[in-house]
């Protein structure tokens, strides 16, 4: 099983991979971008990375990953031109549809938890396989051709740019933080200033270094290894805290530093310039006053909840 489960991630792995690829090409083939051949170089390097990363040398794909690092330091990668939305078919197809125009973002989630809970296939397989499904299924609801199924993919894909490295660069950050014992420093620390033992005082501990450490990485994954290791494990957990519940209460304590980064590119940023907005802060100035209220509901579901 474990085997057929690696063959289908693969498999899932390297489709993502050939989507960036087509990005590349597309963007080799833009003449109107002035920074061309950097952008097609960086969904390059980016397919390269998924499809085949598995049986690429370490140091090559850490070299592949500072080369698309740079092209972006240096802006050498830009949306340029992508074929703009038909607005007549759009709202003609809105008005056809109306509710239906949910129902692939419905079956995404359904068939992904169903997947994941009730399968031995696992979550990452079952995100796989609900997007091929809620692909086709909106594809057939839709009535849409190949080319405007690659239209659109093509739209999404180089309109994100290179805010879609982010989650994966800082999910793996939270690795290497944890494999080079940063959570073990913290957690000295923290118990040299605050004592162990008070439930309380290590929720809230737990809880709100979650949030901070996701505003400096801006991504949750990459603070739960950390602070997890470092503060919910011995302030938390070993106190006593069921460990289901200060897992999923901590990430979403993370979340809602997510809400208030703009190191949240794909999150925060994104919209921003997908949106025109003036305001580069606009979103998070948006999210700010309802991130502080949910934190501090995590904090007394947590301390109510894992005790």
């Amino acid at each position: 099983m474990t085997s057929l489960i690696n063959n289908i991630l693969t498999f899932l792995y390297m489709l993502i991979g050939v989507g960036f690829l087509i990005a590349a090409i597309e963007s080799f083939r833009d003449k109107t971008n002035s920074t061309r051949y950097g952008t097609g170089l960086f969904w390059t390097l980016f397919a390269v990375i998924f499809a085949l990363g598995q049986w690429l040398p370490n140091a090559l794909v850490g070299a592949f990953l500072l080369v698309i690092g740079l092209l972006s330091l240096l802006k050498q990668v830009k949306v340029g031109h992508i074929k703009e939305i038909n607005v007549k078919t759009a709202e003609s197809a809105a008005l056809r549809l109306k509710g239906w125009i949910f129902l692939p973002s419905i079956i995404l989630a359904v068939t992904a938890i169903l997947v994941a809970q009730f399968t031995p296939f696992g979550g990452q397989v079952g995100i796989g396989a609900a997007a091929i499904l809620s692909l086709i299924v909106a594809v057939v609801l839709t009535k849409s051709s190949g080319k405007a199924v690659f239209d659109d993919t093509q739209r999404m894909v180089r309109s994100v740019g290179s805010a879609g490295v982010l989650p994966q660069l800082l999910a793996t950050l939270g690795v290497v933080f944890t494999a080079s014992g940063v959570g073990n420093v913290t957690a000295h620390a923290i118990s040299s200033v605050f004592p162990v033992g008070n439930h309380l005082l290590g929720v809230v501990l737990y809880c709100v270094a979650m949030a901070v450490f996701t505003i400096i990485m801006g991504n949750a994954f990459a603070a739960f290894a950390v602070i997890t290791a470092g503060i919910g494990i011995p302030f938390v957990v070993a106190q006593g805290g069921s460990a289901v519940v200060v897992a999923a209460l901590g990430m979403t304590s993370g979340y809602c530093g997510t809400l208030m980064t703009p190191m949240a590119a794909n999150f925060n940023t994104l919209p921003v310039a997908l949106m025109e907005m003036k305001d580069p802060l606009g979103v998070i100035k948006q999210q700010a006053p309802i991130a502080i209220p949910m934190l501090i509901i995590q904090i007394l579901l947590m301390y109510v909840l894992a005790f």
